[in-house]
């Protein structure tokens, strides 16, 4: 794939690897491509696209305009470089822009570092404000302000660096500016501060800093933080030691030597530096093995407090011991005075009342409440103080500041380039390697490094662990035997501590902690799969939210609120080792069925009514859940539920296998309706007459109306007519049942028939507010008013029905909607808009394995290519299209259609005979179904083929007037097939002779002209 380079630090950039600017064309051009900049290497949904774009004022065909604007951007890219329209995606539910080389990724990456001349370089990576052509752009701002943040944090730490090295008056000079355009950033005054006084410019560090105590009380009312007061004290002091770099701790470095490269945390790294100083206490929190304890240190390493840093182990004291002043002492090598008479604590605040620290407390959470005592002095008591503690709780205090620690982001895909952008997959490689120099993160290993990434939920520990194994097992020896992680991830690394050589030691350090009825909901928490709502675990645990809160806190479960609804996760460590820990499993385990049975049941009515989009994603939320539940107990009983679910969301195959479990046999009649309708979904090919014999004995007349329904694509029409309820119990079923008659309609030509089911479905269906069914009623309207020539309102139904496919996530049927607007495209001659279209629904259709949607879609395809003169193409889709309809058991509604199309494209290749051989077969097909608007195309077609002049104008004339009296015309599409003949024949036989025969032709039926040939 062509690559271009990406420049947002400054006013958007592009440029060929060549170092070439390339052109992006107007304004919501280069606002796209900055909302796709912004979420590079992530799906954007077209509807986001939209409202960042036009907000309230979008055009009247959004869809269409933004497609323009895509094509626009693609354009543009693939003239710069060839093979660079690539870079950006169509994939449902929106585009992607593949962008590997980003200035900001280049920037964060030197900004990692702590040297003069990386952090220089990163900062020469600006050309001014991020995004700065687009910056008013709301979908810009959180990204612009958090470049803009990094930015500055990277001036503070290079000024330091360089007072460090002495470089005073310069960084002095530097800092003026920058400082006057951030007056109240603390950060960036202290370095002035330092760099002023070093300088031997103290009244003007003096005023510097008084400009700031004065803005903060007048712009805020706030007083400056305590290391700037004490940065204060020690100038008016005239503190020698202000001149010389920082001391690197009190009395010797405590921080661990840097052994390997922190992977995945620059952003994190970055963040915290810049909150420590001027917070007093932030703790770390997280599960264990998620890397706080490395995080914390590299954090401290990059701050420059004047008396340094200190790291306090806080893991070999026992559960609950008070002596964490007495360890904070040893750590600082002060010995006891003789007689003294003072508490560890009172002589701690002693030593440190005067000194300017970051005190990093590491491992707090099994002496938590002595911690939070210590923490709390020190912060009343010594103000120079800053705290930085790691835990699997909170401290509690006033003041702390909380930072949970993620695990590293995982591959979203299997793809090379995906895999390698994630953090833990960075990880991995690059300790897998460490210990085995044959290992590469390559086409052949990223599969298996992505699936083990998941699997271990990007936790930093188990990923080391996992990465010592693979010397003498293999990656895929590693992969396999995830089932037994904790016998698998275990190392013989002799300066790895105990409690982090196993992930069993790593998890039981944390279980250890809890109380028995604590532990025992934990455990019950793990037969829940991809997490639960709160209700769903106080039931199935019989538990209530404080011990759920307790929990959480305790950094053991997750508290996930990014959804519609609270959920509560276990990584997947975590759960397999409760598992091995479940006492009650069958009970916990039938708790769990009966839960979701219930959930079910009340959620299949919902699913047909106004609350059908809440629910459909409540469902979805729960798939894994719904699940684990027909294996552990649901049966028939939920899989009947869930049947309608299934079938919104085309999950057809989970559908059959579900409803084939023996199970309560008063849910079988039932259950067998909706497993044959299903199978005809699947393009299964069943006698009517087991078909009949299935749905005598039902009394669901929905579950009656959805096989009948299915009988639809199976083009047996006469049989689905029968089969369908005709005393409807309810206004849904009784839409639907419409929808399906309204389709039949329209597959039969009868036009009358089919505006008054359509407009009665879409009216029953608005009654109850029914989205799915509004949209399944559309297609018929719509389809009506297409074969009547209202193609503008055609489509406008269907870009509606498209919005509510797309808001519901039902992928299958926004395949049918855009296919139904590229058909209208076809129609209107807009055979681009009509391939981009096609196109996409094709790609979705074969996504959600819907053989009916992948047809539509090859339709618009085919039609697309002929008419616009690509007939190879043409042909292949069609050739295709054309033997599929004809080994169907009955031949297929579209088949006549298809043959029409293929004997055109055959007729325009040169070959009329086989042509008029299509075009025959068509008729005849048409005849055989008794659809009578199927025979109008084959009547022009066969005008087209036939040698005779005369025996063409008279199909012209048998043609026009069977549309006229169906009351179906010609689309601006058709016309030209028939104008292209017309001309033709014409020029054979002179207008007046041309009229006569048409005229003789319009005598005849069409029966009588096939004769005739």
């Amino acid at each position: 794939m062509s690559a271009v380079q990406f420049g947002v630090l400054g006013p958007l950039a592009v440029t060929t690897d060549a170092g070439e600017p390339v052109v992006v064309p107007g304004t919501k051009v280069r606002a796209l491509l900055a909302d796709l900049l912004t979420n590079r290497n992530q799906v954007v949904s077209a509807d986001r696209l939209i409202d960042d774009l036009w907000g309230d004022d979008s055009p009247a065909n959004p869809a269409g305009a933004l497609q323009v604007r895509v094509s626009q951007l693609r354009k543009a890219l693939n003239d710069a470089e060839p093979g660079a329209r690539d870079l950006v995606e169509s994939r449902a539910p929106g585009y992607l822009l593949r962008a590997d080389t980003v200035d900001a990724d280049r920037f964060a990456e030197l900004a990692r570092h702590t040297d003069v001349d990386r952090l220089t370089e990163a900062l020469g990576l600006w050309r001014g404000e991020a995004y700065a052509d687009v910056a008013d752009a709301e979908f810009v701002r959180a990204e612009a302000t958090r470049l803009a943040e990094q930015r500055l944090a990277v001036h503070e730490r290079l000024a330091e660096a360089r007072v460090a090295r002495g470089e005073h008056d310069l960084v002095a000079a530097d800092l003026a500016e920058l400082v006057a355009r951030h007056p109240l950033r603390e950060g960036l005054r202290a370095v002035q501060l330092r760099a002023l006084y070093a300088a031997g410019r103290q009244s003007e560090a003096l005023d510097s800093y008084a400009d700031l105590r004065d803005r903060l009380a007048d712009e805020l009312g706030l007083d400056p933080g305590p290391e700037l007061v004490a940065l204060h004290r020690r100038i008016l002091e005239q503190d020698a030691g202000l001149s010389a770099p920082p001391k690197a701790a009190i009395i010797r470095n405590s921080l661990p030597a840097q052994l390997d490269e922190l992977v995945g945390r620059a952003e994190a790294l970055t963040e915290l530096r810049a909150l420590l100083p001027a917070q007093r206490l932030v703790t770390l929190i997280g599960p264990g093995g998620v890397g706080k304890t490395r995080l914390a240190t590299e954090t401290a390493r990059g701050q420059s407090f004047p008396d340094g840093v200190l790291l306090v182990e806080l893991a070999p004291l026992p559960a609950g011991d008070p002596g964490v002043a007495e360890q904070v002492l040893g750590a600082l090598d002060a010995r006891e005075a003789a007689g003294t008479s003072l508490s560890a604590t009172d002589r701690l605040v002693a030593a440190l009342r005067a000194r300017h620290l970051l005190l990093v407390l590491d491992n707090c959470e099994h002496v938590i409440e002595p911690v939070a005592a210590l923490v709390a002095r020190l912060l009343r008591d010594a103000p120079g103080v800053h705290v930085l503690a790691t835990s699997r709780e909170s401290l509690g205090l006033t003041g702390e500041l909380l930072w949970e620690v993620p695990p590293l982001s995982l591959p979203s895909d299997s793809d090379p380039d995906t895999v390698r952008r994630s953090a833990a997959a960075r990880l991995f490689a690059a300790r897998a390697a460490a210990q085995h120099r044959g290992f590469r993160l390559d086409e052949h290993t990223a599969a298996a490094v992505a699936q083990l990434c998941r699997r271990l939920d990007g936790l930093p520990l188990a990923l080391e662990l996992a990465a010592t194994r693979v010397r003498a097992l293999g990656l895929r020896g590693v992969v396999d035997r995830l089932d037994d992680r904790f016998r698998l991830l275990t190392t013989s690394q002799r300066d790895v501590p105990p409690r982090q050589r196993t992930l069993t030691a790593v998890i039981g350090w944390s279980w250890d902690l809890l109380d028995d009825a604590d532990r025992a909901v934990l455990a019950r928490l793990a037969v829940f799969g991809d997490g639960c709502t709160p209700e769903a675990a106080e039931f199935v645990c019989r538990t209530d939210l404080d011990t759920l809160a307790r929990l959480v806190d305790r950094s053991l479960v997750v508290l996930d609120d990014s959804g519609t609804s609270p959920r509560y996760r276990l990584l997947e460590s975590v759960a397999a080792f409760c598992l091995d820990h479940l006492v009650d499993a069958d009970d916990t385990r039938a708790r769990h069925a009966a839960y979701y049975t219930d959930l079910a049941e009340q959620a299949d009515p919902q699913l047909r009514g106004p609350d059908q989009q809440r629910w459909l994603a409540l469902l979805d939320a729960e798939t894994v859940n719904l699940r684990a539940a027909l294996v552990h107990g649901g049966g028939l009983r939920l899989a009947v539920a869930l049947s309608w679910y299934w079938y919104l969301r085309g999950r057809l195959t989970e559908a059959r296998r579900a409803l084939a479990t023996p199970g309560d046999p008063t849910q079988e009649s039932r259950a067998a309706a909706w497993r044959i309708g299903f199978a005809l979904l699947q393009g299964e090919q069943i006698p009517p007459a087991e078909v009949r014999a299935v749905l005598a004995g039902v009394t669901d007349a929905r579950a009656v109306w959805f096989a009948a329904n299915a009988v639809l694509g199976s083009s047996d029409l006469p049989l689905a007519s029968e089969l369908l309820p005709t005393a409807a119990t309810d206004p849904w079923t009784e839409a639907a049942v419409l929808s399906s008659r309204a389709m039949i309609a329209h597959a039969g030509g009868d036009l009358a028939a089919l505006e008054s089911a359509a407009t009665r479905s879409t009216a029953l269906f608005a009654e109850v507010d029914d989205r799915w069914g509004r949209l399944q009623a559309s297609d018929w309207v719509g389809g009506l008013a297409e074969i009547r020539g209202e193609y503008e309102r055609a489509a406008a139904l269907h870009r509606e029905g498209l919005r509510w496919a797309e808001e519901l996530g039902l992928w299958p049927h926004v395949a049918g909607k855009l296919s139904w607007l590229a058909w209208i495209a076809v129609q209107t001659r807009d055979y681009a808009q009509a391939r981009e279209l096609a196109e996409r629904a094709y790609q979705l259709a074969v996504e959600q394995g819907s053989p009916s949607a992948i047809v539509f879609a090859e339709l618009g395809l085919g039609f697309a290519a002929r008419r616009d003169g690509k007939l190879d193409l043409a042909t292949t889709h069609l050739t295709r299209l054309a033997e599929q309809g004809r080994n169907e058991a009955q031949p297929a509604l579209y088949l006549p259609m298809v043959l029409v199309e293929l004997g055109y494209a055959v007729e325009q290749s040169g070959d009329p005979a086989a042509a008029l051989a299509l075009h025959l077969e068509a008729f005849d097909v048409a005849e055989a179904m008794a659809t009578a608007r199927d025979v109008l195309g084959p009547l022009e077609g066969m005008a087209s083929a036939v040698r005779s002049p005369e025996v063409a104008a008279r199909l012209l004339g048998v043609a026009a007037a069977a549309r006229q009296a169906a009351g179906v015309p010609a689309a601006p599409a058709e016309r030209d097939d028939t104008d292209r003949v017309t001309e033709r024949v014409l020029a054979v036989l002179g207008r007046e002779r041309f009229d006569a025969l048409v005229a003789e032709g319009a005598k005849l039926s069409p029966g009588e002209a096939r004769a005739q040939l």
